[in-house]
């Protein structure tokens, strides 16, 4: 294999198809696209841009190992600060120069004669690549709520996820539906701001504080000069993260439970109080952080309805027991279709075989990264590899695939695909994990479950233990092809 021959697509910009693209140009994979469909790098952090947006890992584990950032402005940074890092890491390693900007793909179809893969974008480009690797993540296709009337709504509504800069709310009557992350987050920066808030919860979550007063200029000034002490806190952040990530510590859930309780009684009314609490234990949906979220009940212009939306009007909102609430603007804060993954768009590999049909049972691949049927495809941040924080997982996830890359040209492959029984096995080994995490199976409705019922989106172990699985690379696993030799082992 020639590696500055050897061409590669990347599809998406965001942090998995920044840090592919940055190794792989190291590797002497010179001949590299990265299509996005967006207008810039940064992925989810481009696109979210509601009032408030931020992570909800702490900042220094939210830095590349190789881009470490010391002057975050306070410990868990806000979309617009990580979208300049997504953007300035980029730039840095000469990712920007290789993308194509606003051209989603639509379609890819394995050539089985040529080997390669045959690439459309919805502007009707057609392009090729050795390999793909899907950036795609969970994270890209907001989901809009099933709700009768939804389209006839005669006012403003929008997605959180794809905020109108242009529609002020200033003065008006808001109505937001759903309560976990994005609302969790936009409420409080909005709700000062409009004249009157109703927020439509159908399930309380549980929402823990943190430690998030920002940085002194001072302290700024000696991250700069010195990052060892946050490295350091890097590490013991991580080493909490690999021991409690699972949840399967019950005395931890319940110290957690304890806390979240106690924020809870910030809320002044007895009734909304009670109606705040979760009816579910800590773990069994995504826990979610804010230090402001719940003393916005105490505003006299916030009111949280519970009854449950029977049906959307032209002028706002009626509710299950009959009550019509009038609202200008409606703010959709639904989420996303997280357990889709790469079927955001069409995929064919082998004979022509969909990635639908492949994933009849739910979304699985061997590592979360290589799908059976499908040869040189590689997917970051696939399925059940949500935990932790997923910058560190992305880049362990990057390191795999430069390992099999790089193997490949070691052993002149034209492609490499993941036996089905090695696939079905590491799978099993997930599943049966994930079977013994109490509060993932007590049927919550989370985003973690596919239509049958199969939990797709969690990662049942530690980052460190992903990274022993994953490299060095196991090419029992994988059958492979060259035009000169099968490589069967």
């Amino acid at each position: 294999m020639d590696r500055s021959a050897f061409r590669v697509v990347i599809i998406g910009a965001g942090p998995g198809g920044i840090v592919a693209a940055k190794r792989l140009l190291e590797e002497g994979f010179s001949n590299l696209e990265v299509i996005e469909a967006s207008d810039a790098v940064g992925g989810t952090w481009n696109l979210n841009r509601y009032p408030g947006c931020e992570c909800d890992v702490p900042s220094v584990m939210y830095s590349f190992s190789f881009a470490f950032k010391a002057d975050w402005s306070k410990p868990y940074g806000r979309q617009p600060e990580i979208r300049a890092y997504m953007q300035d890491v980029a730039e840095e390693y000469g990712v920007t120069l290789h993308c194509r900007f606003g051209d989603a793909v639509s379609s890819i179809e394995w050539n089985e004669l040529d080997s390669c893969w045959h690439i459309t974008t919805e502007s009707g480009r057609e392009t090729s690549a050795n390999a793909v690797i899907s950036a795609v993540g969970m994270l890209n296709e907001p989901v809009f709520p099933d709700i009768a009337g939804l389209e006839s709504f005669g006012g403003p509504m929008f997605h959180s996820a794809r905020w109108e800069d242009s529609v002020s709310l200033a003065g008006a009557r808001v109505a937001v539906i759903g309560s976990a992350a994005s609302a969790v987050q936009l409420v409080p920066e909005i709700v000062s701001d409009v004249d009157q808030l109703y927020l439509f919860q159908r399930t309380a979550n549980w929402v823990l504080p943190k430690g998030d007063d920002p940085y002194t200029e001072e302290q700024l000034a000696a991250f700069r000069a010195d990052p060892t002490p946050l490295k350091e806190i890097r590490q013991l952040i991580e080493d909490n993260m690999n021991r409690g990530m699972t949840f399967a510590l019950k005395e931890l859930n319940a110290e957690r439970e304890q806390i979240g309780l106690a924020v809870i009684d910030e809320v002044a009314d007895l009734e909304v109080r009670e109606k705040l609490i979760p009816d579910h234990p800590f773990g069994c949906k995504r826990p979610l952080l804010s230090n402001v979220f719940y003393s916005c009940f105490n505003s006299p212009n916030l009111e949280l309805v519970t009854e449950g939306i029977e049906e959307i009007l032209p002028t706002g909102i009626r509710t299950r027991d009959g009550r019509e609430i009038d609202v200008d603007v409606i703010i959709l804060a639904t989420g996303y279709a997280a357990t889709k993954f790469i079927t955001t768009m069409s995929v064919r590999g082998s004979d022509g075989r969909s990635i639908q049909d492949a994933w009849s049972e739910g979304a699985q691949a061997y590592l979360g990264v290589t799908t059976s049927g499908f040869p040189n495809l590689f997917m970051l941040y696939g399925p059940n590899m949500n935990n932790g924080s997923i910058i560190q997982m992305i880049e362990y996830q990057v390191e795999h695939v430069l390992e099999v890359l790089t193997g490949m040209d070691e052993k002149s492959l034209d492609w490499v695909d993941v036996h089905p029984e090695a696939m079905e096995t590491f799978n099993r080994k997930v599943q049966e994990a994930i079977d013994g995490i109490d509060v993932w199976n007590l049927n919550c409705n989370t985003y973690y479950r596919a239509p049958n019922g199969r939990i797709v989106t969690q990662w049942p172990f530690s980052m460190l233990e992903y990274r022993q699985m994953s490299s060095p690379v196991d090419w029992s696993a994988f059958h492979s092809f060259s035009i000169t030799k099968e490589f069967e082992q």
